[in-house]
């Protein structure tokens, strides 16, 4: 039965036209949210069911996992326009599959050429953090078309015009608002009220679009159609860049509001030389998988990979679930007192990072960890370049605060290319300025810088700089075995994207759960504090209280993250997986399904 199902899924790949992707090939505004799709031909995961169906589209049609994660992330731009667009910044990890190599693409914001050391001190006091988010002064220059642009050139099969086209056209047509929308404009819709451009896309009336009601964005689409027609240089030095610009100088402030906001000081100069690096991703062996990620300035690559170093000491599988969860709580805490002391923009800094993911030092950090008792407050980073058995140096380094509303999408196409691809504007609603006339947030992504030394007194590889790009924890992840990918993941969710990485990472491989029970499990985020972060579902487990025991306290929060992912199964099918009720739930697709 198999054999007959895979015979025709081939014949039917074989024939497949090579199209882009038109408005009668979209899906319908009501598309299901389904957590788990199992199939050939390719799949993705993403937050969106629109976005997904759009993907798997791209891939029905003949495109490859590049091609169908820039069509996805373009489609976010319109649904999940709160959390990621053109707008803002990314980073993009790429498994090849006829070359079997993993690289990525640097996508981050960079700071004007003018920005400094205090470029959010004013009379010698860092201004407040709400303050810099809503202003033009938090506007890097963003970095997604420029990222596109580089990863179809570099693997894609399409074009950046067959790519864009359908979120285009689904920008157009509009789509239905769900609840998850209409909180993030109500969450925001004070600020949003503030500014001319915003008020009028996401406050139509003076209020929220309503759940149910159909949403459009033709500035947007129009927008999109021109960066389909000229390319990315009309963003980065044509009209679109005049109005960007002027956004971040003069912010298109209603009559009357009472708000400060703060002008930005992006110059036509800082657009026009942008550049999306490839950039060596970071690799660290893990039991029997390599596992690939983003390197500085991305924090994600170091710190998930540190922290596996760390956990590579102990038999997880055979540990109790209260001491896996502790063990996993504990490298966390290490791993992220040592990110925060050595990673930054290794244009700036010179960043340790081979040594940082050294086994030696992972060792070092390892024997720091009782089995009987958790660590105290915020733990002293090691020093990775003199890496000394259970010594840690130095004073304590604390985690910033970091926007939590970023998207990730997972691709993995017919012939075993694999994107992870993690995109962000910071902030839910970025700085909240909409671009008057081109329908997209600017971020706020330079709020990712230290405002002032974390330490005072000890280095900060995180302040800012001219044409510096700001530390960021997003961390796309590629785990190969025997040099073929085996699982990709990544998640939205500020600093803790790194320990629900980490946690679906070793849920899956050391736990051995299936990949959606691997998401979906409850959710504890230690990011080198006092006190761990952790969902309520997590608070209502036997172990959480087993876990105080051994000395670790917890606060309450909200959701953590939103992972999406994909796995390649034995007889060549894969697995799309996402969440099964955090942000609504997540959309996975297959482009031939089968049953799972």
């Amino acid at each position: 039965m198999l054999r007959s199902t895979v015979a025709s899924v081939l014949a039917a790949l074989l024939v497949a036209p090579l199209l882009p992707v038109t408005a009668s090939a979209q899906p319908a505004a009501d598309a299901p949210r389904v957590p788990e799709a199992v199939g050939f031909g390719g799949v993705v995961s993403s937050v969106d069911p629109d976005a997904s169906q759009i993907g798997v589209d791209v891939l029905r049609r003949g495109g490859n996992a590049v091609d169908a994660a820039v069509a996805v992330a373009a489609a976010l731009g319109v649904t999940d326009p709160f959390s990621a667009g053109i707008g803002g910044g990314g980073f993009l990890v790429h498994y090849d599959a006829r070359t079997h190599r993993v690289s990525t693409v640097d996508g981050r914001e960079t700071a004007p050429a003018s920005a400094g050391e205090d470029l959010f001190v004013e009379d010698g006091q860092a201004i407040p953090f709400a303050e810099a988010v809503t202003s033009g002064l938090s506007v890097g220059v963003p970095g997604t078309p420029r990222t596109w642009e580089r990863a179809l050139r570099q693997w894609g099969s399409w074009s950046l015009d067959q790519a864009v086209r359908p979120a285009e056209e689904l920008a157009r047509r509009g789509f239905t608002v769900d609840a998850t929308f209409h909180r993030q404009v109500t969450d925001n819709a004070a600020r949003f009220a503030d500014f001319t451009s915003t008020s009028a896309l996401y406050l139509p009336g003076g209020a929220p679009p309503a759940v149910g009601s159909t949403f459009r964005n033709p500035d947007l689409a129009d927008t999109y159609r021109l960066l389909r027609r000229r390319g990315v240089s009309a963003f980065y030095r044509g009209d679109v860049a005049r109005d960007l610009l002027g956004a971040v100088r003069q912010p298109p402030l209603v009559a009357g509001a009472t708000r400060e906001v703060r002008s930005g000081d992006l110059t036509a100069e800082d657009l026009a030389s942008y550049d999306a690096p490839l950039r060596e991703p970071t690799r660290v062996r893990y039991r029997d998988f390599d596992v690939v990620g983003m390197a500085p300035p991305s924090s994600g690559g170091t710190t998930v990979g540190e922290a596996l170093n760390i956990l590579e000491t102990t038999d997880l599988s055979a540990e109790t679930q209260v001491q896996y969860l502790h063990r996993f709580l504990e490298a966390s805490r290490l791993a992220f007192a040592d990110r925060n002391r050595w990673v930054g923009d290794p244009a700036f800094s010179d960043v340790p990072t081979r040594e940082l993911l050294s086994q030696r030092f992972a060792d070092s950090r390892a024997c720091l960890i009782s089995p009987t008792r958790a660590m105290e407050g915020v733990v002293a980073p090691g020093d990775p370049r003199h890496a000394t058995p259970c010594a840690a140096g130095g004073a304590p380094a604390a985690t910033a605060y970091e926007g939590t509303d970023t998207t990730h999408l997972t691709v993995a196409d017919r012939w075993g290319n694999v994107v992870a691809y993690t995109l962000t504007i910071e902030q839910e609603g970025g700085s909240g300025i909409v671009v008057p006339g081109r329908g997209f947030l600017l971020n706020n992504e330079l709020t990712d810088f230290s405002f002032t030394p974390v330490t005072p007194g000890v280095p900060d590889p995180n302040l800012p700089g001219p044409g510096k790009r700001p530390r960021s924890s997003m961390s796309p992840t590629i785990v190969l075995q025997h040099g073929k990918p085996v699982l990709a993941l990544g998640s939205p969710g500020g600093a803790t994207i790194i320990t629900t990485a980490l946690q679906v990472l070793i849920n899956r491989l050391d736990r051995d759960m299936r990949l959606v029970d691997a998401i979906a499990a409850p959710r504890a985020s230690q990011r080198n504090a006092a006190s761990t972060q952790a969902e309520e579902a997590f608070l209502a487990t036997p172990e959480a209280e087993q876990l105080r025991a051994l000395g670790h306290r917890f606060t309450s929060t909200g959701e953590i993250g939103a992972a999406t992912a994909v796995e390649r199964l034995p007889d060549g099918r894969w697995r799309a997986a996402a969440e099964t009720t955090r942000r609504g739930g997540g959309a996975a697709r297959a482009v031939w399904p089968t049953s799972r």
